[in-house]
């Protein structure tokens, strides 16, 4: 007679932990760099063209300050959208399987990018190539909710527990490496061509590149994902997705928390990458091409920052340094005013200032909460925290921050930085409170 197989509990524990160790952090930490660096990158570009094409060539009916109301409205566009994308496809996700979330995903966020690359201005399609641009806008905001592969959430799991700040550090390098190759890419192309040709056809070629980032990105993410290591990893972690209508209704309070612990970080991300080249292209107080220089350093500067940020974090904790760096930012928020209003060498200080505490500030703002979470609803809440947070603290940035500036002052940027400021640490400390009762 046969009797079925038990196995051994001393087997079973040995085979879970070799499917650990096939997964190293380090190699994780390799496939979020460079998933976060593609979805940067594309962000960065629209962003960019935003300030110094679309006014022109989809706008050109509209004063120049009105051309960036109106190019920074269809910015936000994509921030407004994230959340959705981020449910319909872990929709497909629980429908399909990982990868065709994955593939699906970036495919929209290729083909998006490269619309937008393709669009006729509107002295050609009039308002139908501002809908079209919305509409590109609107997709790519899907597409990168949909994007969510829960590396990040393995990596801080896998990570050793007294070196999770550095490597949720790690992911966070992909915003500063992302606004320097875009940079330094627009840089190239409006210092060499004649303005006429970087109006009509050169801008255009950042937005191919960005669709050629994104093939070698999904290939470089989808041999990480659909391993049999990593599905097992995934698997083992209980990171698996949730409907977001659950999420929201026992989770929601984490959420809310979660995307506003961050927010000064957030906050300060568009003021120092997309609010200055805007302000000084309005008040044509500096050449373009400088600024664009200046910004370039800066990205390195927040690059040694974000990387400063996993050192200290690991030693005064996560909390302690994402509250630090918000009331340093509302320091910081006091002296805009004098310097974006004065020398070019003052409006540079402002730049290079934001990047040093952006660096450091939003290496650790990703998950900062995250802990709150059970098991089971990390790997959707790690998402949609990252959508909320965008969408409350970045997406709207360029938009108030230029329309109340050049209408009443420098000031509110100040005021904005420090709301900011008050809710990350309002959220903090009603987390702390949370976790002691």
């Amino acid at each position: 007679m046969s009797t079925a197989y038990e196995p051994n509990p001393a087997d079973v524990t040995a085979s879970s932990a070799e499917h650990r160790a096939k997964v190293a952090p380090g190699e994780i930490a390799v496939g979020v760099v460079v998933g976060r660096t593609s979805e940067y990158f594309d962000f960065f570009v629209y962003g960019i063209a935003s300030v110094l094409v679309f006014p022109s060539v989809f706008f050109p009916f509209a004063s120049q300050l009105e051309g960036l109301l109106y190019a920074f409205t269809i910015f936000s566009f994509a921030f407004i959208a994230r959340p959705f994308g981020t449910a319909l496809f872990m929709m497909i996700q629980r429908r399909w399987d990982r990868s065709v979330k994955l593939t699906a995903s970036l495919f929209m966020l290729g083909t998006a990018t490269a619309g937008i690359a393709f669009l006729p201005g509107y002295e050609t399609l009039g308002g139908f190539s501002i809908l079209l641009l919305a509409l590109f806008r609107i997709v790519q905001g899907v597409a990168l909710g949909g994007s969510w592969d829960g590396l990040p959430s393995l990596l801080a799991l896998n990570a050793p527990r007294d070196r999770r700040s550095w490597y949720a550090m790690l992911g966070q390098l992909g915003a500063p490496i992302g606004f320097l190759v875009a940079s330094a890419l627009f840089l190239f192309l409006f210092t060499s061509l004649p303005s006429e040709d970087f109006q009509g056809w050169g801008w255009r070629y950042p937005f191919f590149v960005a669709f050629a980032i994104n093939v070698v990105a999904l290939f470089a993410r989808l041999r990480l994902v659909v391993t049999h290591e990593y599905t097992a990893a995934l698997e083992e972690r209980e990171l698996e997705p949730l409907g977001t209508r659950e999420m929201l209704r026992k989770q929601g309070y984490n959420i809310f928390i979660g995307s506003f612990a961050a927010l000064a970080s957030y906050a300060l991300f568009h003021m120092v990458t997309i609010f200055p080249l805007s302000w000084i292209y309005l008040g044509d107080t500096q050449a373009i091409s400088n600024v664009l220089a200046i910004q370039i350093v800066g990205a390195i500067i927040g690059m040694g920052g974000t990387v400063f940020s996993g050192w200290i974090a690991d030693r005064i904790g996560k909390r302690t340094t994402v509250a630090t760096l918000a009331v340093l930012i509302g320091v910081f928020s006091l002296f805009t005013p004098m310097l974006m209003n004065g020398s070019p060498l003052q409006q540079d200080l402002f730049i290079l200032i934001g990047f040093a505490l952006l660096g450091v500030s939003y290496g650790q703002a990703s998950g900062t909460v995250t802990a709150n979470f059970e098991r089971r609803f990390r790997y959707t809440g790690a998402a949609l925290t990252s959508d909320f947070a965008w969408l409350f603290g970045a997406a709207f940035a360029p938009l108030v921050a230029l329309g109340l500036s050049a209408k009443f002052g420098l000031a509110y940027v100040s005021v904005y930085l420090l709301s900011g400021v008050v809710c990350t640490l309002l959220a903090l400390r009603i987390n702390k409170r949370l976790e002691n009762d």
